[in-house]
């Protein structure tokens, strides 16, 4: 008995600092790539104040088509057009959530997002990969519930755990 639960113990202990590496693994990669200019909203802060949020997508029309958060709209990355903002935020004193994968194109979105007068605009940390799996759910194009994420390249779909990996 003595034996299972050391082996148990160890096996949770490997997963607690598994998780922890991952962390400190994504920690270490947004930092590489963002500055302080834009502060981050976690997942569960966002999941709790959705409805006062505008909510952006910053990736590509293949990544939205697979599946995006509930009332995201598109703006994208490559095909980003700050003209267009007017007509998608109409209320600058609403504050604006932007994610992408994982937080790298998002920053750069959000960063011009701001610089058009927009104040309250924030970076999901984790991006919708730590959107879904923290357990949040994601919806296809006909607004459907669905596991599967584009998971963007092999290389960044480490960083997601849940959901089904789709790549193109």
């Amino acid at each position: 008995m003595r034996k299972k639960l050391f082996i148990a113990l160890v096996f949770l202990n490997f997963l607690a600092i598994k998780a922890t590496f991952a962390q400190k693994t994504l920690d270490v990669l947004l930092k590489q790539f963002n500055d302080d200019t834009i502060p981050y909203i976690s997942v569960d802060s966002l999941q709790t104040q959705a409805a006062s949020f505008y909510i952006l997508d910053a990736r590509e029309p293949g990544e939205y088509k697979v599946s995006h958060l509930k009332n995201a709209v598109f703006v994208g990355y490559n095909s980003f057009d700050k003209k267009k903002l007017s007509k998608i935020l109409t209320d600058k004193s609403k504050p604006v959530a932007v994610y992408c994968s994982l937080g790298i194109r998002s920053h750069k979105i959000a960063k011009k997002i701001k610089e058009q007068g927009y104040h309250k605009v924030y970076n999901v940390y984790g991006g919708i990969f730590q959107w879904k799996n923290s357990g949040y759910t994601v919806v296809d194009l006909n607004n459907k519930e669905t596991n599967k994420i584009h998971a963007y390249s092999r290389l960044w779909g480490v960083y997601l755990t849940r959901g089904e990996k789709i790549y193109e």
